[in-house]
């Protein structure tokens, strides 16, 4: 079927170890999934129905130079471990989800967070707080079946050089199976499926110029610098 123009070219990531790469699908978010931080943003950190948002698969950015975005003053990091789907379905069961899980990775939940307080105040979506362009930098997938499923593993991130957010991920409100199985409940999920699996405590701004190291234990590692 003859198409108007040449569609973009599908977004995927690297794979540490390979030369494949991993084509994305859609990209979901999960909020207020670390009580720290829920609390450090005015919330009630009490386990209740997850809150999910999603990012366009092109807001996934692989350049170490990360634009600064129009429209803000007020830009803010959210660290976070990144989960890939090799597998997908519909209300996937907890026992199942893992095995639905690629690989890992970490990337930074980019927020434009005088918009998101805005939209917050008027009860109005987030879409532009969060799904703007290369608002979603992430690092190299590494393979479950070289790291496993890692139960505990230090998420952090430094700023020119001091630490700003560090966290177990044994301290997320949502295990990622949960994640998994309340995601399927809500879509069908689909091989190339990638999941933000929400941030603690500690977020704050960035500026142009700032350099940024963000870490999942020994098994993802992302830097960059914003201009």
């Amino acid at each position: 079927m003859p198409v108007l123009f040449t569609p973009p070219a599908p977004v995927s990531l690297p794979i540490q170890g390979s030369s494949q790469r991993f084509p994305v699908h859609r990209v979901y978010c999960i909020g207020r999934n670390y009580g720290d931080h829920v609390r450090e943003m005015g919330g009630d950190a009490q386990r209740s129905r997850p809150v999910f948002f999603m990012k366009p698969a092109d807001a996934l950015w692989l350049d170490d130079a990360v634009p600064y975005p129009g429209a803000t003053s007020d830009l803010h990091h959210e660290v976070e471990m990144v989960v890939a789907l090799r597998h997908g379905g519909h209300e996937i069961a907890v026992a199942d989800a893992l095995a639905c899980v690629y690989g890992y990775g970490v990337g930074l939940d980019l927020t434009r967070r005088d918009l998101q307080n805005l939209a917050k105040a008027d009860g109005a979506p987030w879409d532009s707080a969060k799904g703007f362009d290369a608002s979603a930098p992430i690092s190299a997938l590494t393979p479950a079946s070289v790291c496993g499923h890692p139960q505990h593993a230090t998420l952090a991130l430094q700023v020119n050089g001091a630490t700003r957010q560090q966290a177990d991920i044994a301290q997320m409100i949502w295990a990622l199976p949960e994640i998994i199985h309340e995601l399927s409940k809500l879509w069908t999920l689909q091989p190339g499926d990638v999941i933000f699996t929400g941030t603690p405590a500690g977020v704050g701004p960035l500026l142009r110029g700032d350099r940024f190291h963000a870490a999942l234990g020994d098994i993802a590692t992302l830097e960059g610098h914003l201009v």
